[in-house]
């Protein structure tokens, strides 16, 4: 007969396999935003504004019973990050949206990965911590990879692509800012809470953005729309949801680790989609970007 003792840890070890292979899967999720970026027509905002607005709307109910019950610890200062949290992450979105239209697929996945670089200062000016050897060494491998694939896109002679680079870059400070804000309200709020008021947030920085440069809101194809939706399912909901899910079950350093496939396979999906390989410089400087960013998700 088999030792109860031992079915019980092969249960376990399945439930953490398990549990590994939805969040690899919600990495495939994400990786599906540029495709479908590059995919649609409207302009950058027009898709953010949708994207987070369709998201919104799923996670209200939700996020009104976490709020309830969490109205006692949620200070006047958490509700402050939520804002400036989700007046950023629109901004990272737009810069991302622009980076995938002028770059390639591959160079803006992986510098939006930088945002580790500006997650670090922050954590040292701001913050007043102390980062180890191992994650100086991450952040300046990175610092390299992400100069090797601009200097790619200069000596290339692509104008358009070194401008993309620097949305991206662009986007991963935004990014990093919506990183911070997100640590200080999570002390206090769940994600359920945290991502509904964040999310309204972000749609309603979109919109006023679309109102202030009279960009009509309303009005777009049915293919927009749809891209729109299909990243608020496979990105945020089954993707940045999914991340915030498995926290519970598996370390952050795994998940931090994980989402380093993104670039591979949002590089293998821009081949399939639409036969684009990225140039040899994208490929070595994602790379360094990628060992860059390991180094320092694990750094003590």
């Amino acid at each position: 007969m088999s030792n109860p003792s031992q079915i019980d840890i092969s249960d376990k070890q399945m439930s953490l396999l398990r549990t590994k292979i939805i969040v690899i899967l919600g990495v495939v999720g994400v990786s599906f935003s540029a495709i479908l970026v590059r995919y649609a027509s409207a302009p950058s905002m027009v898709l953010v504004f949708y994207r987070l607005f369709l998201a919104a709307l799923i996670m209200t109910l939700p996020g009104i019973r976490s709020l309830r019950r969490e109205r006692m610890y949620i200070t006047k200062k958490d509700l402050l990050c939520c804002l400036v949290s989700g007046f950023f992450l629109a901004f990272h979105f737009f810069a991302y949206f622009q980076a995938v239209k002028l770059t390639s697929i591959a160079a803006a996945v992986v510098l939006v990965d930088v945002e580790v670089f500006f997650v670090a200062f922050a954590q040292i000016v701001f913050f007043r911590e102390k980062l180890s050897k191992l994650a100086w060494i991450g952040i300046l491998v990175t610092f390299l990879g992400s100069v090797i694939i601009a200097a790619g896109d200069v000596g290339g002679g692509s104008g358009g692509s070194l401008i993309g680079d620097l949305w991206a870059l662009s986007g991963a400070f935004f990014l990093g800012v919506y990183t911070i804000m997100g640590r200080i309200c999570r002390k206090h709020m769940t994600t359920a809470s945290y991502t509904t008021v964040v999310y309204w947030v972000t749609s309603v920085t979109a919109l006023t953005m679309l109102l202030i440069r009279s960009t009509p809101v309303i009005g777009w194809s049915l293919r927009d729309i749809g891209c729109a939706f299909g990243m608020t399912i496979l990105c945020t909901l089954l993707g940045h949801s999914v991340f915030s899910w498995g926290l519970k079950f598996i370390s952050p350093s795994y998940i931090a680790t994980v989402k380093l496939l993104e670039p591979v396979f949002a590089s293998i999906l821009g081949i399939i989609f639409f036969a684009e390989f990225p140039a040899v410089t994208a490929v070595v400087g994602g790379l360094i970007v990628i060992a860059g960013v390991y180094l320092a998700s694990n750094a003590a």
